[in-house]
């Protein structure tokens, strides 16, 4: 109970320490707080897998892509259902800003927002709507924004909470390599990783975590990592 609860106050520090930063940048606000519907140029910050798979309802209306870096910080944080456990890129006080895309969109902030909201819920095609959760947990998909942030007026980004509280590179390696084992259709962690360094991402643990996939797998990359996951002629460890 003791861990527990030392885990909780973290989890709350953490998360306000995140906050007053994101405060302290620009007028941060949220998209839906109120009956204002905000027109103009429009973007949604990508730093995950959201650059090279933006969805069937965001894609078609970008217009064009800014190189930026996130204006907080970023780390491999959070374990992700739909991808088996594996490790994805959350903002984290733990991490550091990383490279980062703005997507252009010609839509406006209402209609960006309840996109992507559905698209971070794996439900694309769907009426969902996003609104303002009256009481935010870890767990709750929470779209913030960024006003005049490079050049855009309005620039859209999904918040939610970091699950791995205390990120290694050897944790987030058997999380990775775990995932792989069950999942062939490339959102598997050691991909998703693969990915993220390909964009020009780099957090932290970044170089020790591929260290580490290759130290278990005997991999002579990422790509050859997940080959000898899947290839019974391999011993991998865990």
């Amino acid at each position: 109970m003791a861990i527990d609860m030392t885990a909780s106050l973290l989890q709350m520090a953490t998360c306000r320490k995140y906050r007053r930063q994101i405060a302290d940048y620009q007028g941060r606000r949220s998209v839906m707080g109120g009956t204002e519907r905000m027109h103009g140029t429009v973007g949604i910050l990508a730093y995950g897998s959201l650059i090279g798979d933006p969805g069937d309802e965001i894609e078609p209306f970008i217009t064009s892509r800014i190189a930026c870096q996130t204006p907080f910080p970023v780390e491999f944080a959070r374990q992700s259902r739909t991808r088996k456990g594996a490790p994805t890129l959350v903002p984290s006080e733990l991490g550091c800003p990383v490279k980062a895309e703005i997507l252009v969109v010609e839509l406006d902030a209402k209609e960006a927002a309840d996109r992507l909201y559905r698209r971070e819920l794996h439900e694309v095609g769907s009426t969902k709507s996003y609104t303002p959760p009256k009481q935010p947990t870890p767990n709750r998909i929470i779209i913030e924004s960024l006003t005049n942030f490079e050049g855009v007026a309005t620039v859209l980004y999904t918040r939610i909470g970091a699950t791995i509280l205390h990120p290694t590179a050897a944790s987030l390696a058997e999380m990775a390599v775990a995932s792989a084992r069950e999942l062939s259709n490339g959102t598997d962690g050691i991909s998703y990783l693969d990915d993220a360094v390909k964009a020009g991402i780099e957090t932290r643990l970044t170089k020790d975590y591929i260290a580490e996939i290759l130290r278990l797998t005997g991999g002579n990359d990422l790509r050859d990592a997940i080959e000898r996951i899947r290839d019974s002629r391999y011993q991998v460890q865990l």
